[in-house]
């Protein structure tokens, strides 16, 4: 078992080719609903606001470490591992790299923006952000609009923009949801007690989505919720008690749970938690107001799903509006702490079959076209991390899985159906420390997003080897690979790919272009 799931469990127990790459996609996908984001640059965590990191670009090779930056200048160990979540980078039309930098060691955050090809530094933004409370440390994620303005947190639950990314200079300020009149008056309060908590996502049509946590009274009057800014700078919020229903026992969005955009856009889904159980709440993406809840409960024991402020879960849209976000199992432990993905229709009334891992991940899409060897109708497949941890009831044979979300299969851990594995990859790298009593044992998949790059079938996965991967689906094999670091225990981090197909990784506190 890893030092990280260790000490997880502790503390729980205690461009000019873009119409023909377009029109490539469209042959390859020709019944699915594409959405418009998808022919945008990396604009939001996970690519576009459905969150599928389903590439409009191929990737370059994976022959040499074109340059490197830190994203952290103050990390702070525990043991030999780095137990914190690192912001996504994020990519212009321009080709200019959106780099969220923690400069302090407690506290801290600067967005440094760089020029993809080569690295090197065009400016600086500086923020008052502060996080929320928490034990591992949470994300900073910025977003890029389609209206190319760049938005960051802020403190007291603001948000800054930067118009015009590719530029040195552009129009700048800043934005409080509940108004900047009101945020003026009292901003002492709000930024001690009102925190983004979430990664900001966008729309097609410019307005930004974040979750928030209430630490304390206001002047506002705000309890923690979901914030909406519009392309004109109007604010709108929801309260997490309100999207789940009116549960009085709803404290907060889930940490790190970036909002969720239904494939037409007008549908936003989001986790609510206690802290430890919740649901999954839609809203409409204009209003706020509530569309549904569902209580998310553990497919086997039928009690409440766990829902961790040590992940980073998000939910995904699959191409027919279903959802699928991932859970810890209860009791812990019971399932190997794996959790589960669960899978809902698009208005969260139909429960369907889960998938056997949903710890800490985020799935990807994998048109079906993809996998050569696939015999069955799904138009669409998921890709998702596959650890089987060693020390907790699994064999340490970590792998990364396609699944299909239509067809069922018998969890080998559970007994319960789940969705069917169509193609699975173990890590190549053995685990030293589990393998005495493992012999297996390898190093786990270190992803909360892959990368998919439908134009070469395949996608770019990292591992805590310190090694950066292409899982080919034709081959089921990892045909690529180039060494980052020596390898470091360390909460996973997602992989993407820029507007000139370079990909990016972290990697042990540093962000890696890779190309050839």
């Amino acid at each position: 078992m890893s030092d990280s799931l260790q000490t997880f469990m502790t503390g729980l127990q205690g461009s000019t080719s873009g119409f023909l790459r377009i029109s490539v996609l469209c042959l390859i996908l020709p019944v699915l609903v594409l959405s418009q984001s998808l022919t945008q640059p990396w604009l939001n965590y996970s690519h576009n606001p459905q969150h599928t990191a389903l590439s409009a670009v191929q990737s370059q090779a994976l022959n040499r470490i074109k340059w490197q930056t830190l994203v952290d200048l103050a990390p702070r160990y525990s043991g030999n591992e780095l137990l914190i979540h690192y912001g996504s980078p994020l990519v212009t039309a321009g080709n200019s790299v959106i780099v969220p930098v923690k400069t302090g060691a407690v506290d801290g955050f600067r967005v440094d923006v760089r020029n993809g090809a080569d690295g090197s530094l065009k400016y600086s933004l500086s923020t008052d952000y502060s996080l929320p409370p928490h034990n591992w440390t949470p994300s900073f994620g910025p977003v890029l609009t389609v209206r190319n303005r760049l938005y960051w947190a802020g403190a007291g639950g603001t948000v800054y923009y930067r118009d015009q990314p590719d530029s040195t200079t552009g129009p700048s300020g800043q934005i409080a949801f509940y108004g900047n009149a009101t945020y003026a008056s009292g901003s002492a309060v709000f930024n001690n007690n009102v925190r983004i908590s979430t990664p900001l996502i966008a729309d097609r049509y410019g307005s930004v989505f974040f979750g928030y946590v209430v630490l304390g009274s206001n002047p506002a009057n705000l309890s923690s919720g979901i914030a909406r800014i519009d392309y004109t700078g109007a604010g709108s919020f929801v309260t997490a008690v309100a999207a789940a229903g009116g549960d009085n026992a709803i404290t907060e969005v889930a940490m790190n749970c970036a909002p969720t955009l239904s494939n037409d856009q007008r549908t936003l889904y989001f986790a609510v938690s206690s802290g430890s159980a919740g649901y999954l709440a839609a809203v409409s993406a204009t209003t706020l107001a509530p569309a549904g809840h569902v209580r998310l409960r553990d497919p086997r024991t039928g009690s409440d799903a766990q829902i961790s402020d040590d992940g980073t879960a998000t939910p995904m849209v699959g191409p027919d509006n279903d959802v699928f976000y991932g859970v810890l199992e209860n009791p812990l432990g019971t399932h190997n702490y794996r959790g589960w993905l669960l899978h809902f229709d698009s208005t969260l009334t139909q429960i369907k079959t889960p998938g056997s891992f949903g710890w800490d991940d985020t799935p990807s899409v994998v048109p079906s076209k993809l996998v050569p060897s696939y015999q069955g109708s799904s138009l669409y497949l998921v890709l998702t991390k596959y650890n089987n941890y060693a020390g907790v009831g699994g064999d340490g044979v970590n792998r990364v899985a396609i699944l299909d979300p239509d067809a069922g299969q018998s969890d080998s851990i559970s007994g319960i159906t789940v969705m069917k594995e169509v193609i699975t990859v173990a890590g190549p790298t053995p685990d030293l420390e589990d393998r005495p009593s493992f012999p297996n044992a390898v190093k786990e998949w270190c992803i909360n997003s892959a990368a998919v790059d439908p134009f070469s079938k395949s996608a770019l996965v990292n591992n805590e080897d310190g090694v950066l991967y292409r899982w080919d689906f034709t081959a089921n094999a990892l045909t690529q690979s180039i060494v980052l670091t020596p390898g470091l225990g360390e909460a996973y981090t997602p992989t993407l790919i820029g507007v000139d197909g370079t990909v990016y990784a972290i990697n042990n506190a540093t962000l890696f272009a890779v190309g050839q």
